[in-house]
């Protein structure tokens, strides 16, 4: 290979690694660097709030979904077991204190009626004593109106009212539950709790189910935890509720030099920072700066001007909050810190990692400029 030669691979060489280091930031990376990040904020060029995470922070962003039952659901009283209501079936048999009565014939001393249905309206059809209002009475309650009409007609009458099986009063159950259906509400499931294990109980993890009731035009919904934790919330039913189970529907993003990146749903209630990075498989040993985790979210503006000691932001605003697990308390810290529904978590590269990048991207480079050289040497003998 002649000089003329050797100095144009040499060019060649010095142009392709003044090129690539011109070009670094243009490498591949999993998202942007700290730097550009905080170029975002409202403090430089962008239209976000960076703020670094301290105790006060932790404690002005502890704020998750408050869910439970209105006082309309609280107040409810347990319906009586014996209360009659539209659609029951009831049982009568009726005594006359003489031969040829009202209702019986001759020879006989009694009539029963089997199987009465109450209507929509509430009320029953009792031959001789007409219509009567059921729905809302007891059985001892219609035995004694029974009583009164047909003591008028017939002397003494002894009268028997029985509750019989029937679809009176019954809820509806649908979602997470091991069987959908339609249930009476009886003596043992006048609660909530109670109706649940006579669907067979949830079929999800109990730590996301969430129950919802809907009563007429209002409704409620609570965790199935606290069915059980709070019992002012196992409250009493009423006919024609609807019941719905259904999962936790809450889930946040994580991005960057962690062990996966993906859309992650909460398994409990509360989330911290380090469970949500600890979720996907912890940070990246060999690329992670433990430095730069952000979690980025639109917060309320009540919560946003208490972050930021002020009080002029007015509508939803960008917040960009930052861990340093490198910090002495820093792990604690991200152990308080509240991860909330729609969260994106990003965790940037070290700086050593875009070297590495570097160093491998300039290696290979003049590997090739090697070979080009050797390939000029052979077809200039």
């Amino acid at each position: 290979m002649n000089s003329q030669s050797k100095r144009w691979a040499k060019s060649v060489a010095f142009l392709a690694i003044f090129a690539l280091i011109a070009s670094c930031s243009t490498l591949p990376r999993v998202g942007p660097n700290k730097r550009e990040i905080y170029e975002g904020s409202v403090q430089r060029s962008g239209d976000a709030f960076v703020v670094s995470v301290n105790d006060r922070v932790t404690r002005a962003t502890a704020v998750q979904p408050a869910l439970g039952f209105s006082q309309g659901f609280l107040n409810a009283a347990t319906l009586g077991s014996d209360t009659i209501n539209p659609g029951d079936t009831l049982g009568l048999t009726i005594w006359e204190n003489v031969d040829d009565g009202l209702l019986t014939g001759e020879a006989q001393s009694q009539t029963t009626l089997q199987e009465v249905q109450v209507d929509g309206a509430g009320f029953i059809f009792v031959p001789y004593a007409g219509r009567i209002r059921a729905a809302g009475n007891s059985p001892e309650a219609i035995r004694r109106i029974i009583t009164n009409k047909l003591d008028e007609q017939t002397p003494d009458p002894q009268v028997e009212v029985r509750r019989l099986a029937g679809n009176g009063a019954t809820v509806s159950i649908v979602g997470a539950v091991n069987g959908q259906g339609v249930y009476p509400i009886e003596r043992p499931t006048r609660t909530l709790s109670a109706m649940l294990a006579a669907a067979g109980g949830v079929s999800i993890p109990p730590e996301v189910a969430q129950i919802t009731v809907i009563r007429g035009a209002h409704r409620s919904k609570v965790w199935f935890q606290d069915l059980f934790e709070h019992p002012k919330f196992d409250i009493a039913l009423r006919g024609g509720d609807r019941i719905l189970v259904e999962q936790d529907t809450r889930a946040f993003s994580v991005l960057g030099a962690t062990g996966a990146q993906a859309r992650v749903t909460f398994e409990t209630q509360t989330l911290s920072a380090i469970e949500a990075i600890a979720t996907v498989g912890g940070l990246t040993a060999s690329s992670a700066d433990p430095t730069g985790v952000f979690v980025m979210r639109n917060e309320p503006a009540e919560i946003a001007n208490q972050v930021l000691a002020r009080d002029d932001l007015q509508g939803a605003q960008r917040l960009v909050y930052v861990l340093d697990l490198t910090q002495p308390n820093g792990v604690f810290v991200a152990r308080d810190f509240s991860v909330r529904d729609g969260d994106t978590i990003y965790v940037t590269e070290a700086p050593f990692a875009q070297w590495s990048k570097v160093v491998s991207a300039l290696t290979g480079t003049l590997g090739a400029v090697g070979s080009i050289s050797t390939a000029g040497e052979t077809l200039g003998q």
